[in-house]
Protein backbone atom coordinates (compact mmCIF):
# COMPACT_ATOMS: atom_id res chain seq x y z
CA UNK A 1 0.00 0.00 0.00
CA UNK A 2 2.66 2.60 0.78
CA UNK A 3 4.14 1.22 -2.19
CA UNK A 4 1.49 2.02 -4.30
CA UNK A 5 0.82 5.67 -2.80
CA UNK A 6 4.85 6.60 -3.14
CA UNK A 7 4.38 5.10 -7.45
CA UNK A 8 1.30 7.30 -7.81
CA UNK A 9 1.43 10.68 -9.58
CA UNK A 10 -1.04 12.42 -7.51
CA UNK A 11 -3.41 12.51 -4.77
CA UNK A 12 -6.37 11.97 -6.89
CA UNK A 13 -4.06 8.99 -8.83
CA UNK A 14 -3.27 7.46 -5.56
CA UNK A 15 -6.94 7.29 -3.76
CA UNK A 16 -8.06 5.56 -7.55
CA UNK A 17 -5.45 2.96 -7.41
CA UNK A 18 -6.25 2.25 -3.49
CA UNK A 19 -10.13 1.70 -4.29
CA UNK A 20 -9.13 -0.67 -7.03
CA UNK A 21 -6.40 -2.97 -5.22
CA UNK A 22 -8.10 -3.46 -2.04
CA UNK A 23 -11.58 -3.11 -2.82
CA UNK A 24 -11.74 0.30 -0.35
CA UNK A 25 -14.64 2.84 -0.96
CA UNK A 26 -13.57 6.59 -1.35
CA UNK A 27 -14.33 7.55 2.13
CA UNK A 28 -11.74 4.59 3.31
CA UNK A 29 -9.09 5.81 0.72
CA UNK A 30 -8.84 9.21 1.78
CA UNK A 31 -8.79 8.24 5.34
CA UNK A 32 -5.49 6.07 4.63
CA UNK A 33 -4.12 9.09 2.50
CA UNK A 34 -4.32 11.33 5.58
CA UNK A 35 -2.86 9.01 7.55
CA UNK A 36 0.41 10.03 8.76
CA UNK A 37 2.97 6.84 8.51
CA UNK A 38 3.56 6.88 12.62
CA UNK A 39 -0.32 5.53 12.89
CA UNK A 40 1.29 1.96 11.26
CA UNK A 41 3.61 1.68 14.01
CA UNK A 42 2.00 -1.46 16.24
CA UNK A 43 0.88 0.83 19.36
CA UNK A 44 -1.16 2.88 16.86
CA UNK A 45 -2.60 -0.56 15.61
CA UNK A 46 -3.20 -1.89 18.80
CA UNK A 47 -5.69 1.51 19.83
CA UNK A 48 -7.16 1.20 16.85
CA UNK A 49 -8.14 -2.58 17.04
CA UNK A 50 -9.39 -1.84 20.78
CA UNK A 51 -11.70 0.77 19.17
CA UNK A 52 -13.00 -1.27 16.29
CA UNK A 53 -13.99 -4.05 19.09
CA UNK A 54 -15.48 -1.41 21.03
CA UNK A 55 -17.58 -0.34 18.07
CA UNK A 56 -18.54 -3.53 17.29
CA UNK A 57 -19.99 -4.33 20.94
CA UNK A 58 -22.20 -1.05 20.78
CA UNK A 59 -23.50 -2.44 17.43
CA UNK A 60 -24.52 -5.23 18.51
CA UNK A 61 -26.24 -3.68 21.89
CA UNK A 62 -28.15 -1.07 19.75
CA UNK A 63 -29.15 -4.10 17.88
CA UNK A 64 -30.46 -6.20 20.91
CA UNK A 65 -32.23 -2.66 22.01
CA UNK A 66 -34.24 -2.77 18.33
CA UNK A 67 -34.78 -6.09 18.23
CA UNK A 68 -36.33 -6.71 22.28
CA UNK A 69 -39.68 -3.78 22.59
CA UNK A 70 -39.56 -5.24 26.55
CA UNK A 71 -35.65 -3.45 26.69
CA UNK A 72 -36.54 -0.16 24.99
CA UNK A 73 -39.91 0.00 27.30
CA UNK A 74 -37.10 -0.60 30.04
CA UNK A 75 -34.77 1.91 28.44
CA UNK A 76 -37.91 4.75 28.58
CA UNK A 77 -39.03 3.80 31.53
CA UNK A 78 -35.73 4.61 33.56
CA UNK A 79 -35.26 7.48 31.37
CA UNK A 80 -38.39 9.14 32.30
CA UNK A 81 -37.88 8.38 36.15
CA UNK A 82 -34.37 10.18 35.78
CA UNK A 83 -36.14 12.78 34.88
CA UNK A 84 -38.80 12.78 37.59
CA UNK A 85 -36.17 12.73 40.00
CA UNK A 86 -34.43 15.72 38.60
CA UNK A 87 -37.05 18.47 37.71
CA UNK A 88 -40.34 16.65 39.95
CA UNK A 89 -40.16 20.14 41.98
CA UNK A 90 -43.74 22.61 42.41
CA UNK A 91 -44.19 24.89 38.89
CA UNK A 92 -41.90 27.71 39.88
CA UNK A 93 -43.58 30.38 36.70
CA UNK A 94 -47.10 31.66 37.27
CA UNK A 95 -49.48 31.14 33.84
CA UNK A 96 -51.13 33.76 33.44
CA UNK A 97 -53.81 36.25 30.57
CA UNK A 98 -52.16 38.68 28.25
CA UNK A 99 -53.31 41.44 30.11
CA UNK A 100 -49.66 42.45 31.21
CA UNK A 101 -49.04 42.78 27.50
CA UNK A 102 -47.66 46.60 27.11
CA UNK A 103 -49.82 49.70 24.78
CA UNK A 104 -48.16 51.98 22.81
CA UNK A 105 -50.18 54.46 25.12
CA UNK A 106 -47.54 53.09 28.33
CA UNK A 107 -44.58 54.22 26.39
CA UNK A 108 -45.99 57.85 25.83
CA UNK A 109 -44.62 60.25 28.19
CA UNK A 110 -46.84 62.29 29.91
CA UNK A 111 -46.17 66.19 29.41
CA UNK A 112 -48.05 68.84 28.78
CA UNK A 113 -48.62 70.29 25.02
CA UNK A 114 -50.03 72.83 23.78
CA UNK A 115 -52.61 71.45 20.61
CA UNK A 116 -53.59 74.69 18.03
CA UNK A 117 -56.14 73.72 15.22
CA UNK A 118 -56.22 76.39 12.89
CA UNK A 119 -59.49 77.92 10.34
CA UNK A 120 -58.95 75.57 7.96
CA UNK A 121 -58.39 72.76 10.56
CA UNK A 122 -54.54 71.92 10.53
CA UNK A 123 -53.69 70.52 13.70
CA UNK A 124 -50.59 69.87 15.67
CA UNK A 125 -48.99 69.73 19.24
CA UNK A 126 -46.34 71.15 20.80
CA UNK A 127 -44.77 71.09 23.98
CA UNK A 128 -45.48 73.93 26.41
CA UNK A 129 -41.77 74.83 27.25
CA UNK A 130 -41.70 76.00 23.73
CA UNK A 131 -43.68 79.02 24.78
CA UNK A 132 -41.69 80.98 27.66
CA UNK A 133 -43.71 83.72 29.82
CA UNK A 134 -43.77 87.57 28.40
CA UNK A 135 -45.01 91.11 30.03
CA UNK A 136 -48.49 91.98 28.59
CA UNK A 137 -47.73 94.52 25.43
CA UNK A 138 -45.09 92.74 23.77
CA UNK A 139 -44.95 91.79 20.34
CA UNK A 140 -45.27 88.17 20.73
CA UNK A 141 -43.42 85.39 18.57
CA UNK A 142 -44.75 83.62 15.28
CA UNK A 143 -46.70 80.48 16.65
CA UNK A 144 -47.36 78.74 13.62
CA UNK A 145 -46.54 78.95 9.44
CA UNK A 146 -50.05 79.51 8.25
CA UNK A 147 -50.74 79.42 4.32
CA UNK A 148 -52.87 82.31 2.80
CA UNK A 149 -55.82 82.81 3.98
CA UNK A 150 -55.73 80.72 7.15
CA UNK A 151 -55.47 81.95 10.68
CA UNK A 152 -55.38 80.01 14.05
CA UNK A 153 -58.48 80.17 15.72
CA UNK A 154 -58.81 76.91 18.58
CA UNK A 155 -55.86 77.00 20.99
CA UNK A 156 -55.57 74.36 23.98
CA UNK A 157 -53.57 73.13 26.74
CA UNK A 158 -53.22 69.52 27.85
CA UNK A 159 -51.60 66.19 28.74
CA UNK A 160 -50.46 63.93 26.02
CA UNK A 161 -52.60 60.93 27.66
CA UNK A 162 -56.09 62.90 27.76
CA UNK A 163 -58.89 62.39 25.21
CA UNK A 164 -60.36 65.05 22.65
CA UNK A 165 -63.77 65.00 22.08
CA UNK A 166 -63.79 66.73 18.65
CA UNK A 167 -67.60 68.06 17.90
CA UNK A 168 -68.32 68.70 14.56
CA UNK A 169 -70.33 71.30 12.53
CA UNK A 170 -72.97 68.42 12.10
CA UNK A 171 -73.51 67.80 15.28
CA UNK A 172 -71.34 64.77 15.54
CA UNK A 173 -68.48 64.00 18.42
CA UNK A 174 -65.18 61.94 17.24
CA UNK A 175 -62.37 60.67 19.66
CA UNK A 176 -58.58 61.54 19.60
CA UNK A 177 -55.65 60.27 21.84
CA UNK A 178 -53.60 63.96 22.03
CA UNK A 179 -50.66 61.73 21.33
CA UNK A 180 -52.28 60.49 18.26
CA UNK A 181 -51.53 64.44 17.08
CA UNK A 182 -48.88 64.45 15.10
CA UNK A 183 -45.82 66.58 17.23
CA UNK A 184 -44.21 69.80 15.59
CA UNK A 185 -42.65 72.61 16.34
CA UNK A 186 -43.95 76.10 17.07
CA UNK A 187 -43.41 77.24 13.98
CA UNK A 188 -44.50 74.10 11.84
CA UNK A 189 -48.21 74.00 10.20
CA UNK A 190 -49.09 71.03 11.60
CA UNK A 191 -51.41 68.24 9.95
CA UNK A 192 -55.26 68.57 8.82
CA UNK A 193 -58.04 67.23 11.51
CA UNK A 194 -59.71 65.34 9.26
CA UNK A 195 -56.70 63.16 8.26
CA UNK A 196 -57.09 61.76 11.89
CA UNK A 197 -60.67 61.41 12.45
CA UNK A 198 -63.13 59.51 10.23
CA UNK A 199 -64.91 62.59 8.69
CA UNK A 200 -65.40 63.99 5.28
CA UNK A 201 -62.54 66.65 3.82
CA UNK A 202 -65.53 69.10 4.20
CA UNK A 203 -66.00 68.72 7.85
CA UNK A 204 -65.52 71.53 9.95
CA UNK A 205 -64.86 71.13 14.06
CA UNK A 206 -66.67 72.95 16.08
CA UNK A 207 -65.04 72.59 19.60
CA UNK A 208 -62.54 70.49 21.22
CA UNK A 209 -63.21 69.37 25.16
CA UNK A 210 -60.22 67.32 26.78
CA UNK A 211 -60.99 64.65 29.11
CA UNK A 212 -59.02 62.75 31.20
CA UNK A 213 -59.93 58.90 31.89
CA UNK A 214 -63.03 58.82 29.55
CA UNK A 215 -62.81 54.89 29.44
CA UNK A 216 -63.62 54.48 33.10
CA UNK A 217 -66.72 56.94 33.30
CA UNK A 218 -69.88 54.66 34.25
CA UNK A 219 -73.83 55.51 35.08
CA UNK A 220 -72.97 56.92 38.46
CA UNK A 221 -70.53 59.56 37.31
CA UNK A 222 -71.62 63.03 37.73
CA UNK A 223 -69.95 64.84 35.18
CA UNK A 224 -71.52 66.09 32.58
CA UNK A 225 -70.87 67.60 29.18
CA UNK A 226 -72.60 71.60 28.66
CA UNK A 227 -73.31 72.78 24.81
CA UNK A 228 -73.44 76.33 24.04
CA UNK A 229 -74.40 77.67 20.18
CA UNK A 230 -73.87 80.92 18.81
CA UNK A 231 -77.24 82.35 18.56
CA UNK A 232 -77.23 81.19 22.73
CA UNK A 233 -78.99 77.88 22.96
CA UNK A 234 -77.24 75.58 25.81
CA UNK A 235 -77.91 72.29 26.63
CA UNK A 236 -76.32 69.38 29.04
CA UNK A 237 -75.98 65.93 28.41
CA UNK A 238 -74.49 63.10 30.53
CA UNK A 239 -70.75 62.64 29.80
CA UNK A 240 -71.11 58.59 29.79
CA UNK A 241 -73.34 59.45 26.61
CA UNK A 242 -70.13 59.72 25.05
CA UNK A 243 -67.96 57.80 26.41
CA UNK A 244 -68.32 54.91 23.90
CA UNK A 245 -65.80 55.47 20.82
CA UNK A 246 -66.94 54.74 17.34
CA UNK A 247 -64.38 55.46 14.11
CA UNK A 248 -67.40 56.39 12.21
CA UNK A 249 -68.23 58.56 15.47
CA UNK A 250 -71.66 59.40 17.17
CA UNK A 251 -74.33 62.04 17.23
CA UNK A 252 -73.71 64.72 20.18
CA UNK A 253 -76.24 67.83 19.46
CA UNK A 254 -78.81 68.58 16.97
CA UNK A 255 -77.72 71.97 15.37
CA UNK A 256 -80.86 74.30 14.46
CA UNK A 257 -80.48 76.01 11.10
CA UNK A 258 -78.57 79.16 11.11
CA UNK A 259 -76.80 78.18 14.20
CA UNK A 260 -73.82 76.92 15.31
CA UNK A 261 -72.37 75.27 18.03
CA UNK A 262 -69.51 77.76 19.78
CA UNK A 263 -68.49 75.61 22.74
CA UNK A 264 -68.55 72.81 25.22
CA UNK A 265 -67.35 72.28 27.84
CA UNK A 266 -67.63 69.49 31.26
CA UNK A 267 -69.65 70.23 34.16
CA UNK A 268 -70.24 69.01 37.38
CA UNK A 269 -73.83 69.37 37.30
CA UNK A 270 -73.97 72.02 40.50
CA UNK A 271 -72.03 75.05 38.53
CA UNK A 272 -73.03 77.90 37.37
CA UNK A 273 -72.34 79.10 33.83
CA UNK A 274 -71.81 82.54 32.00
CA UNK A 275 -72.21 83.21 28.49
CA UNK A 276 -70.42 86.21 26.82
CA UNK A 277 -71.38 87.76 23.56
CA UNK A 278 -69.60 89.83 21.33
CA UNK A 279 -71.51 93.03 22.09
CA UNK A 280 -70.42 92.93 25.64
CA UNK A 281 -72.83 91.52 27.36
CA UNK A 282 -73.08 88.33 29.37
CA UNK A 283 -75.69 85.98 31.64
CA UNK A 284 -75.05 84.26 34.47
CA UNK A 285 -77.60 81.27 35.95
CA UNK A 286 -77.22 77.94 37.46
CA UNK A 287 -76.31 75.31 35.88
CA UNK A 288 -79.49 73.27 37.49
CA UNK A 289 -81.43 75.43 35.24
CA UNK A 290 -80.90 73.07 32.16
CA UNK A 291 -82.28 69.97 32.55
CA UNK A 292 -81.15 66.98 31.52
CA UNK A 293 -80.85 65.72 27.61
CA UNK A 294 -80.14 63.11 25.19
CA UNK A 295 -77.28 63.53 22.88
CA UNK A 296 -79.85 63.88 19.78
CA UNK A 297 -81.49 67.18 21.02
CA UNK A 298 -81.14 70.81 20.77
CA UNK A 299 -81.52 72.51 24.29
CA UNK A 300 -83.09 75.53 25.44
CA UNK A 301 -82.34 79.13 25.61
CA UNK A 302 -78.85 80.26 27.26
CA UNK A 303 -79.73 84.31 26.99
CA UNK A 304 -81.54 86.40 24.83
CA UNK A 305 -79.73 88.42 22.22
CA UNK A 306 -79.82 91.15 20.56
CA UNK A 307 -80.04 91.90 16.83
CA UNK A 308 -77.04 90.75 15.28
CA UNK A 309 -75.75 89.97 18.32
CA UNK A 310 -73.90 86.16 18.97
CA UNK A 311 -72.54 84.48 21.98
CA UNK A 312 -68.37 84.07 21.76
CA UNK A 313 -67.87 82.93 25.06
CA UNK A 314 -68.72 80.19 27.80
CA UNK A 315 -67.07 80.05 31.41
CA UNK A 316 -68.47 77.64 33.86
CA UNK A 317 -67.13 78.37 37.08
CA UNK A 318 -65.34 75.79 39.21
CA UNK A 319 -63.47 77.82 41.65
CA UNK A 320 -63.10 80.88 43.61
CA UNK A 321 -61.94 83.58 40.74
CA UNK A 322 -61.76 86.12 38.44
CA UNK A 323 -63.05 86.76 34.81
CA UNK A 324 -60.90 87.52 31.98
CA UNK A 325 -62.45 89.51 29.11
CA UNK A 326 -60.50 90.20 25.79
CA UNK A 327 -61.61 92.22 22.95
CA UNK A 328 -60.57 91.44 18.92
CA UNK A 329 -58.65 94.54 19.35
CA UNK A 330 -56.21 93.52 22.30
CA UNK A 331 -57.46 94.78 25.31
CA UNK A 332 -58.65 93.03 28.21
CA UNK A 333 -59.17 93.17 31.77
CA UNK A 334 -60.36 91.08 34.73
CA UNK A 335 -63.33 91.13 36.70
CA UNK A 336 -64.20 89.53 40.13
CA UNK A 337 -66.99 87.18 39.22
CA UNK A 338 -68.90 88.16 42.14
CA UNK A 339 -69.78 90.92 40.31
CA UNK A 340 -71.93 89.44 37.70
CA UNK A 341 -75.07 88.43 39.93
CA UNK A 342 -77.28 85.24 39.04
CA UNK A 343 -79.65 85.21 37.06
CA UNK A 344 -82.40 83.16 35.23
CA UNK A 345 -81.38 80.84 32.20
CA UNK A 346 -83.11 83.25 28.95
CA UNK A 347 -82.36 86.74 30.30
CA UNK A 348 -80.59 89.71 28.30
CA UNK A 349 -77.72 89.55 30.63
CA UNK A 350 -76.10 93.01 32.20
CA UNK A 351 -72.78 94.80 31.16
CA UNK A 352 -69.29 93.12 31.00
CA UNK A 353 -67.83 95.54 28.49
CA UNK A 354 -67.99 99.12 27.60
CA UNK A 355 -67.70 97.92 23.68
CA UNK A 356 -66.29 100.92 21.72
CA UNK A 357 -64.08 101.32 18.05
CA UNK A 358 -60.91 101.01 20.69
CA UNK A 359 -61.45 97.79 21.95
CA UNK A 360 -63.66 96.18 18.91
CA UNK A 361 -65.74 93.27 20.25
CA UNK A 362 -65.06 90.80 22.66
CA UNK A 363 -63.90 87.65 21.44
CA UNK A 364 -62.83 85.71 24.38
CA UNK A 365 -64.41 85.35 27.99
CA UNK A 366 -62.87 82.45 30.46
CA UNK A 367 -61.91 81.73 34.25
CA UNK A 368 -58.49 82.87 35.61
CA UNK A 369 -56.30 82.42 39.19
CA UNK A 370 -53.89 85.10 39.93
CA UNK A 371 -51.37 82.44 39.43
CA UNK A 372 -52.85 81.90 35.82
CA UNK A 373 -51.09 82.01 32.59
CA UNK A 374 -52.79 82.80 29.87
CA UNK A 375 -51.77 82.74 25.63
CA UNK A 376 -53.30 84.61 23.36
CA UNK A 377 -53.23 83.68 19.79
CA UNK A 378 -53.77 86.35 16.83
CA UNK A 379 -55.37 85.93 13.07
CA UNK A 380 -52.03 86.25 11.66
CA UNK A 381 -50.49 83.77 14.03
CA UNK A 382 -48.81 85.78 16.44
CA UNK A 383 -48.72 84.14 20.00
CA UNK A 384 -48.24 85.35 23.40
CA UNK A 385 -47.77 84.46 26.58
CA UNK A 386 -48.47 86.36 30.07
CA UNK A 387 -49.22 85.70 33.56
CA UNK A 388 -52.87 86.69 34.28
CA UNK A 389 -51.69 88.79 37.09
CA UNK A 390 -50.30 91.31 35.09
CA UNK A 391 -53.50 92.10 33.85
CA UNK A 392 -55.71 94.94 35.88
CA UNK A 393 -58.19 94.12 37.74
CA UNK A 394 -61.61 96.50 36.81
CA UNK A 395 -65.18 96.75 36.63
CA UNK A 396 -67.61 95.11 34.40
CA UNK A 397 -68.16 97.96 32.18
CA UNK A 398 -64.30 99.30 32.26
CA UNK A 399 -62.66 99.19 28.31
CA UNK A 400 -59.65 97.58 30.22
CA UNK A 401 -55.81 97.47 29.28
CA UNK A 402 -54.01 96.87 26.29
CA UNK A 403 -52.62 93.27 26.14
CA UNK A 404 -51.02 92.71 22.77
CA UNK A 405 -49.79 95.25 20.42
CA UNK A 406 -50.91 94.25 16.96
CA UNK A 407 -50.08 94.71 13.33
CA UNK A 408 -52.39 96.61 10.87
CA UNK A 409 -55.86 94.82 10.36
CA UNK A 410 -54.55 91.74 12.84
CA UNK A 411 -57.51 90.64 15.50
CA UNK A 412 -57.36 88.77 18.59
CA UNK A 413 -58.97 85.47 18.10
CA UNK A 414 -58.60 82.46 20.75
CA UNK A 415 -56.67 83.21 23.95
CA UNK A 416 -56.26 79.73 25.98
CA UNK A 417 -55.02 79.21 29.90
CA UNK A 418 -51.17 78.28 29.99
CA UNK A 419 -49.69 75.81 33.40
CA UNK A 420 -47.24 77.84 34.75
CA UNK A 421 -43.96 76.83 34.68
CA UNK A 422 -41.39 78.21 37.68
CA UNK A 423 -38.22 77.47 35.27
CA UNK A 424 -39.47 79.67 32.38
CA UNK A 425 -38.10 82.68 33.12
CA UNK A 426 -37.11 84.57 30.12
CA UNK A 427 -39.09 86.30 27.96
CA UNK A 428 -39.30 85.99 23.89
CA UNK A 429 -40.97 88.25 21.46
CA UNK A 430 -39.82 91.91 20.53
CA UNK A 431 -41.65 93.55 23.94
CA UNK A 432 -39.14 94.82 26.55
CA UNK A 433 -39.91 93.50 29.85
CA UNK A 434 -38.47 96.35 31.54
CA UNK A 435 -40.29 99.12 29.83
CA UNK A 436 -44.03 100.77 30.53
CA UNK A 437 -46.27 99.05 28.24
CA UNK A 438 -48.67 101.69 26.25
CA UNK A 439 -52.32 101.82 26.79
CA UNK A 440 -51.61 100.20 30.56
CA UNK A 441 -54.12 103.23 31.97
CA UNK A 442 -57.61 102.06 33.33
CA UNK A 443 -60.31 103.29 30.84
CA UNK A 444 -63.51 103.58 32.86
CA UNK A 445 -66.64 103.06 30.84
CA UNK A 446 -69.88 105.02 31.19
CA UNK A 447 -72.43 102.22 30.35
CA UNK A 448 -74.78 100.63 32.81
CA UNK A 449 -76.78 97.42 33.39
Amino acid sequence: MIALIRAAEDTPTASQQLQARFALSERQAEAILNMRLAKLTGLERDKLEAELAEVRTLIADLRDILASRPRRMRILKDELMAVVEEYGDDRRTEIVSDDGEISIEELIAQEDVVVTISHTGYVKRTSVSQYRKQRRGGRGKTGTDLKDGDFVSRLYVGSTHDYLLVFTDDGRVYWLKVYEIPQAGSGAKGKPIVNLINVSPTTRVRAVVPVRDLEKVTDADDRFLFFCTRDGTVKKSRLVDYANPRSTGIKAIKIEAGDELIDVQETLGTNDVVLATRFGLTCRFHEGDVREMGRDTTGVKGIELRPDDAVVGMVVIKREATLLVVTEKGMGKVTDIADYRVQKRGGKGILTLNRTDKTGNVVSLMEVLPEDEVMMITRQGILIRMGAEKIRKTGRNAQGVKLIELDAGDLVTSVARVVPDDRETDGLGDGDAGSPVPGDEEEEGDGAE
